[in-house]
């Protein structure tokens, strides 16, 4: 209740959908002006009341006020929700207990929830996460100090305005000291959110602690995009709520402690609200009216930037929708004396909670799902494109995946940032590739394939079933790629990729691979010891951990050997880790520069500190791989100067991308940005380019594949064309090199640019 967001919020429309034929006019002299939702429990409108206030009001079906207990859970809990009064609860402004079909009805508050901000802007910065919870918990104190039980603390049930969030839907609270008018084994709340002892229907330890357990559950979504126990069926949420440990990997460092403490499975070793708060308000920050004098100055302040924008943007669409045609609206019916209904109101907070202007609806012109799974935003009058993010966020390659996802959703904040004329207000990291301004706006829907195969062709799936995705960026890796692409290709739905190495056997149209497979890793060790270190004698170790790798490694340098010299292989077994031998007899073949042509970081530090106890002093290079922190850890002082062959940049070393890192920074909470972010920031901005090129007649799958295979694109990390004739990525633009100096890799640009230093 109190918003848009609320027992089954029918999501992803412009405005708020209209009455159907069987709504009635009025309720309780409330004028009704759409719905904002309906779900199993009954239907939530959007109405006026006689002081022409908005409200959200919702009525309960017939069927569960016929049980004399709901009835009775109903209005007691109205009676109890009437005393809430603070600044981050939303008021009960009247209600009904005894009609047919009983009532309530709350401030209507315009904003998005907090599950539709996260789906569309992925998690919150660290200190929006501070102020929700310390905002939140303070919502908390003061419904367990009315003796009251929220039972359903969730993103839905959060509600974000400028000035801060509001904790809504008390539908489901009950007394702290009445007996529980629920059955027997029923649990009320949603799975991945509520508490064990909610999992377990425990109904005698439902107390203030399950309202903290679920809090923190929030808090860890609001955080990493992602639930803190997963998904899946309910029964398999609810079973790692009870028996495992939270996933709390991406969540800032700084916050993991409290989370934890919030989600220990014992009640009692729970922090209460009032604690939480405490923990999260620096220094007083949040205390005291003059503080909270200057927050009104600075109301947006503690969200991140994209989120006032859209705020302030939608909120004049909804606020002013106007009443139903009078043609089409019957006389309220006359309302019944006092001593025939209960009526609960609190005149003084009768009018609607704007809270500094605030979003009627989050909503778009297609739909929107929670947790992480996409996000649609649109101003009514400009058309809304989905692209759809395909990444293994928690799996073997979750970091890369993530990385991805949060490029992605900064290049779309970047896109949508930019005015109708032209220009960006809110200082974007890089061009949007439109000109002349935004003619749509970009949404994300993202997708976990957990690096599973099956998995992937599901995901794959779900994106060719929404008739709203145009373009998907990913998968991250060679096994989701592989078990995916058939499908995106039989629907035509152009797939990007920016990290996984895959090259297909065939020549798929819909498949756009804009990082070079592994077999073009070669070509950065025969330019530069060719032209910037010339070696005339080059030594190939031939890993055979790596068999495919270093066999082509080794086929490929033997046949264009370096300098058009010549070139020597040398074997180490697979089941070895001696390296001694091959060193020695690199210094005896007097080689020039060393070439390893294996994958492990691990090897490879062996490697490399053989080859300095044998005396070699050239030039050591090797494939991408090896540059992982164990490389650089175990081989120590032996891994300096060693060239490694990629298919990434870093941005913290391109001037051009200065903007991006410092957004990414900021917006992330992150020192360094990760492999494959500014990548997957260029992929969607490339996907935009080709969008903005088809205009609205053209805009549909089969028009974006064949405009993006002739479309060139000049990102911060390369420049994303195509060979005319066979339609291949230019892989000159995608091969660079990194070396290895003080300890740390550093990036030295693209392979055939770089120069001896």
């Amino acid at each position: 209740m109190g918003g848009a967001h609320s027992d089954g919020h029918a999501e992803g429309r412009v405005g708020v959908p209209p009455l159907k034929p069987g709504d009635p006019s009025f309720v309780g002299g409330h004028r009704l002006l759409g719905r904002l939702g309906a779900g199993g429990m009954g239907v939530v409108y959007l109405a006026r009341s006689t002081g022409g206030a908005l409200v959200a009001l919702k009525v309960i079906r017939a069927e569960y006020a016929a049980d004399d207990g709901f009835r009775a859970r109903f209005r007691r809990e109205a009676e109890a929700a009437t005393g809430l009064t603070g600044r981050w609860v939303v008021p009960v402004t009247a209600a009904e207990p005894e009609a047919h079909e009983p009532w309530l009805a709350t401030a209507f508050v315009p904003g998005p929830s907090l599950a539709d901000a996260v789906a569309l802007y992925g998690p919150l910065p660290d200190r929006t996460v501070r102020v929700l919870g310390a905002r939140l918990a303070e919502a908390l104190t003061e419904v367990h100090a009315a003796g009251l039980v929220h039972r359903d603390v969730k993103p839905h049930n959060v509600l974000l305005a400028l000035d801060g969030p509001r904790l809504i839907d008390f539908g489901i609270a009950r007394s702290t000291t009445a007996t529980a008018l629920t059955a027997t084994d029923v649990v009320i709340g949603s799975p991945g959110y509520l508490s064990p002892e909610q999992a377990q229907a425990r109904t005698g330890d439902m107390g203030p602690p399950s309202d903290v357990f679920s809090l923190g559950c929030v808090l860890a979504y609001a955080a990493t995009g992602r639930r803190p126990f997963g998904t899946g069926t309910p029964a398999a949420v609810l079973f790692r709520t009870v028996h495992e440990e939270p996933d709390l990997d991406a969540a800032p460092r700084a916050l993991v402690p409290l989370l934890t403490a919030c989600l220990a499975k014992d009640p009692q070793a729970r922090p209460t609200a009032q604690e939480i708060r405490d923990a999260l308000t620096d220094e007083g920050e949040l205390e005291g009216d003059r503080e909270r004098d200057q927050e009104a100055d600075r109301a947006d302040d503690w969200l991140p930037p994209a989120l006032p924008r859209l705020i302030a943007e939608r909120s004049a669409a909804v606020l002013a929708i106007p009443d139903p045609a009078p043609a089409t609206l019957v006389q309220p019916p006359e309302q019944p004396s006092p001593s025939r209904r209960r009526v609960l109101t609190l005149g003084s907070a009768a009018a609607v909670t704007l809270t500094g202007g605030g979003l009627a609806a989050w909503a778009a012109s297609r739909p929107t799902t929670a947790d992480n799974e996409g996000g649609t935003t649109g101003s009514g009058s400009l058309p809304v494109y989905v692209v759809g993010v395909h990444a293994d966020l928690t799996g073997t390659d979750r970091t890369i995946g993530r990385a991805q996802e949060r490029g992605a959703r900064l290049a779309v904040e970047d896109f949508n940032s930019r005015s109708r004329s032209g220009s960006s207000d809110s200082g974007s990291s890089g061009s949007s590739g439109v000109a002349g301004g935004r003619p749509f706006e970009l949404a994300l829907r993202v997708l976990d394939d957990a690096g599973e195969a099956k998995r992937a062709e599901e995901v794959a799936g779900r994106f060719v079933a929404d008739p709203d995705v145009y373009a998907v960026i990913g998968p991250t890796g060679n096994t989701a790629t592989e078990a995916s692409l058939a499908r995106y290709e039989k629907a035509l739905l152009p797939v990007v990729t920016v990290s996984a190495g895959l090259e297909p056997d065939s020549d798929p149209r819909a498949f756009f691979h804009l990082r070079p497979d592994e077999n073009a890793l070669t070509t950065p060790f025969i330019h530069y010891l060719t032209h910037v270190e010339k070696s005339t004698r080059t030594a190939l170790i031939d890993d055979r951990a790596a068999s495919r790798t270093s066999w082509h490694i080794v086929r490929s340098l033997s046949t264009y050997p370096p300098a058009e010299g010549t070139t020597t292989t040398h074997v180490v077994p697979a089941d070895s880790e001696d390296f001694a031998p091959v060193a020695a007899a690199v210094l005896a073949a007097d080689a020039e520069a060393v070439v390893y042509g294996g994958t492990s970081p691990h090897r490879a530090a062996l490697c490399a500190r053989s080859l300095v106890r044998a005396g070699f002093r050239g030039p050591c290079m090797a494939p991408e791989p090896v540059l992982q922190p164990a490389f650089l850890t175990e081989a120590g002082a032996a891994a300096e100067g060693w060239l490694i062959s990629a298919t990434y940049v870093d941005p913290a070393q391109l001037p051009a991308a200065a903007r991006f890192v410092t957004a990414y920074q900021k917006r992330f909470g992150v020192r360094e940005v990760e492999r494959f972010a500014v990548e997957a920031y260029d992929a969607l901005l490339f996907v935009a380019q080709t969008l903005g090129g088809l205009g609205a007649v053209e805009v549909e799958r089969g028009a974006m594949v064949r405009r993006l295979r002739a479309s060139t694109y000049k990102g911060l990390a390369k420049t994303i064309r195509f060979d005319a004739g066979t339609g291949a990525f230019h892989l000159v633009d995608g091969l660079f090199l990194h070396r290895v100096e003080n300890g740390s890799p550093r990036f030295l640009g693209r392979y055939d640019k770089v120069r001896k230093t």
